[in-house]
């Protein structure tokens, strides 16, 4: 089980979601928190320019830690409490001009999904590091199409990799096996209701250039709004490549960055109330020159809530997904989430508080296993266990 430890801790880094742009399409990034005005910063001969971030951090309890002395078939392993850095952010970007660009900076990863254990916040998961996302646009005037070169983000999936984007602090199992920022070019066209995003790039940060991602979205009306998305690869990504924090595809997983990905998410306002069902399937290909022995994939559905008490500085948010894992090979190629094969679903409710620039909430999260996968895994002594409680005591600032 070392591959599965190794790439999870990895994967907590990641996750999609778009960072707010003027030119890549930003209408499906979670935001749940209000951010205070980005400070309006005169650069020169660049033009206006807008500097915005927050920090956070959080206490953390769980059930189901290993106390036998042998963790290699734990999610958790032996750690039952502890405290943690949620991530720094830091966004410059420049919306406005023919030429503009966004730059986003910081230490990433402390937040995980339900039912994994909280990773450890790093500065060197990207090539770039400790850029996240540096990609500069062309925004012709007047027209409804711009273009970007980058490090850009992932089209993939609603929710953010910055805990303090969302609206609970563990995330989803769909966000879990999304692709994050890589390196690409893109093009973006918004005309009224609808928009799209096309990119091309080394999805998953390999230095392979043979993956795309698109997205589009249509707003119904203020209230109502559909995205469709799509993440794949086009050929073969070798074993030997690199992906993100210097692992392998091999060490990582290569039926990640030799994957399919189709979703989609539907977000609908009512009042002070925001639900986002979302549903997503991902699937690789027999391959067995990267180690997939056979088809696998992974479904997985969620409902994501959001809702502001009145004009009190008080909102809750919460979770209710399901996921389902294909997959049930000796080797290592067909993780997805939590264990080969493995199935279960997962709530969470979320409590929040904030007064303009500082925010706490709470989070507690139970997830159930109603199959622990072949390779078996999951909570408790030895890893037999089928659930497990996670709670976090969180606090941050955002400019």
């Amino acid at each position: 089980m070392t591959l599965r430890v190794n790439s999870l801790s990895t994967r907590l880094l990641l996750g999609a979601g778009l960072v707010a742009g003027s030119s890549l399409l930003a209408s499906h990034a979670a935001h749940a928190l209000n951010g205070p005005q980005a400070i309006d910063i005169d650069g020169g001969p660049l033009g206006q320019l807008e500097l915005s971030g927050g920090v956070d951090g959080f206490f953390y309890g769980q059930t189901g830690t290993d106390n036998s002395g042998s963790t290699a078939n734990n999610i958790l392993g032996d750690t039952s409490n502890g405290a943690n850095l949620g991530g720094l952010a830091v966004h410059l970007r420049k919306t406005t001009g023919i030429i503009q660009f966004n730059v986003l900076a910081g230490l990433f990863g402390g937040a995980p999904a339900l039912g994994t254990a909280p990773g450890k916040v790093t500065v060197d998961t990207y090539p770039i590091s400790p850029f996240k996302v540096a990609y500069a646009t062309i925004a012709p005037p007047g027209s409804p199409v711009t273009f970007s070169a980058g490090q850009v983000p992932s089209l993939e999936g609603y929710e953010d990799g910055l805990d303090f984007n969302n609206s609970n602090i563990f995330a989803s199992s769909l966000w879990y096996v999304e692709n994050s920022a890589s390196r690409g070019v893109s093009a973006s066209f918004n005309q009224g209701p609808f928009s799209a995003t096309v990119t091309f790039g080394d999805g998953w940060d390999t230095g392979v250039f043979n993956f795309l991602q698109g997205i589009v979205s249509y707003n119904f009306n203020e209230n109502n709004n559909l995205n469709v998305y799509y993440g794949g690869n086009l050929s073969r990504t070798g074993l030997h490549a690199q992906t993100y924090g210097g692992n392998t595809v091999a060490s990582y997983g290569s039926n990640y960055i030799n994957s399919q990905t189709f979703g989609a998410y539907y977000s609908y306002t009512s009042g002070n109330l925001n639900l986002v069902p979302e549903v997503q399937y991902v699937y690789a290909k027999a391959d067995p020159e990267v180690g997939i022995k056979k088809y696998t994939a992974n479904f997985g559905a969620v409902v994501l809530a959001d809702y502001a008490i009145g004009t009190s500085p008080y909102s809750i948010g919460g979770l209710a997904e399901y996921f389902n894992s294909v997959g049930t090979t000796s080797g290592s190629q067909d993780y997805w989430f939590i264990a080969p094969g493995a199935k279960g679903v997962g709530f969470e409710l979320t409590p929040t508080w904030q007064y303009k620039h500082l925010f706490a909430r709470v989070s507690g999260g139970y997830l159930y296993l109603t199959n622990n996968g072949s390779p078996a895994a999951g909570y408790g002594d030895n890893g037999t266990g089928k659930d497990v409680f996670q709670a976090a005591l969180e606090a941050g600032l955002l400019f």
